[in-house]
């Protein structure tokens, strides 16, 4: 097993030093191989280091610049700062060099939805959802952009989704009760809000909307 596998199956096992003295000693025996610095990078975004991080990746970009895995771990520095319009941007160059699995359209996605821009992010995690079906998060955040897009037909189906991937995923119940109240079925989004509060009696969404829903029902 070569250094850059035992630092990583080092982080896997949460021995953060150990892993950064792998990589540190890949990098000192390979200064011109980008890979040990992309591996130390992700490592550093790990233990919250982004402004050294963000050397690491843009060291790794100078040997290589079409390195989409650099691009993508720049991007991860961003989106883990905020600044979500740069990480945007690595995220495309990402994919445009090449890169193209489910956790770098999720994460271009994402950055675009916190820009408030759900229609640009909603083929991004269309995709991330094609590529990887099983995952939880992507699906149930494919569904969100869904309903920030006005899709709502589409949105119920996808959090239905979700549900069957689990069936206790909170905030799933939550956003399949609002579906439930632009269909106009308010007796089926109360069924929701109060399973996403038995799950997670501290929901504060489900609880409003639990409230409000109660209120209609008692009114009309």
């Amino acid at each position: 097993m070569d250094l850059i596998q035992q630092g990583l199956e080092a982080m896997k096992q949460n021995k953060l030093d150990e892993a950064a003295a792998k990589f540190n000693q890949f990098v000192e025996e390979n200064p011109e191989d980008p890979v040990g610095y992309i591996n130390f990078g992700n490592l550093l975004i790990h233990i919250k280091e982004f402004d050294r991080a963000t050397r690491f990746f843009n060291k790794a970009l100078s040997l290589d610049e079409s390195l989409p895995t650099a691009h993508y771990g720049l991007g991860n520095v961003y989106f883990e700062q905020e600044d979500y319009a740069e990480a945007t941007q690595q995220y495309q160059k990402a994919i445009k060099e090449g890169l193209d699995e489910a956790d770098v359209y999720l994460m271009l996605g994402m950055s675009l939805m916190n820009q408030e821009q759900p229609k640009l992010a909603l083929p991004y995690l269309q995709r991330a959802s094609e590529l990887d079906s099983d995952d939880v998060e992507i699906q149930f955040q494919y569904g969100l952009s869904l309903a920030y897009a006005n899709l709502i037909e589409e949105a119920f189906k996808q959090f239905n989704h979700v549900l069957s991937l689990d069936e206790n995923h909170s905030d799933a119940h939550y956003n399949l009760g609002v579906t439930f109240l632009y269909k106009e079925q308010p007796h089926e989004a109360l069924k929701h809000f109060d399973r996403a509060l038995d799950i997670q009696p501290d929901h504060l969404l489900a609880g409003n909307g639990k409230k409000q829903v109660e209120e209609l029902l008692h009114n009309q």
